[in-house]
């Protein structure tokens, strides 16, 4: 049973930093594209980007990129989502998960994400 745990969330002032983690149990880690996904009160769900499972290959949502960077540790079978400049508008739940069936970095934006299989991390930015 593949089994994905979220944690690193917290309350962080504007401009502040946090490194979330998503431990990842039931699967080939190593050989998964993986996600994170995040829903803001009142929203629906959102990409915020995509890592291809060696690590070479990442994107980014546009209003993500350039602050946040995923990365994944194959040893540890953890995937991480490193957030900087963080801004009220980040305030959300964040999920990690995998890519439509098929897609990849180039086009999984085009897809609805996936319903989330962990609880998340709720992270607050507020000052």
């Amino acid at each position: 049973e593949v089994q994905l745990v979220e944690s690193g969330g917290g309350v962080v002032h504007p401009g502040g930093s946090l490194t979330l983690s998503c431990a990842v149990s039931g699967l080939p880690f190593t050989f998964a594209d993986m996600t994170w996904v995040r829903q803001a009160p009142g929203k629906g769900l959102e990409w915020v980007g995509f890592i291809k499972y060696n690590g070479r290959i990442t994107d980014y949502a546009d209003d993500v990129k350039g602050r946040f960077t995923i990365s994944k540790d194959g040893a540890k079978n953890t995937l991480y989502l490193q957030m900087n400049s963080l801004k009220t508008e980040d305030t959300a739940i964040y999920y990690c998960g995998f890519p439509p069936v098929g897609a990849s970095a180039s086009d999984y934006r085009d897809h609805e994400p996936p319903k989330p299989l962990g609880q998340g991390t709720q992270v607050t930015v507020s000052s």
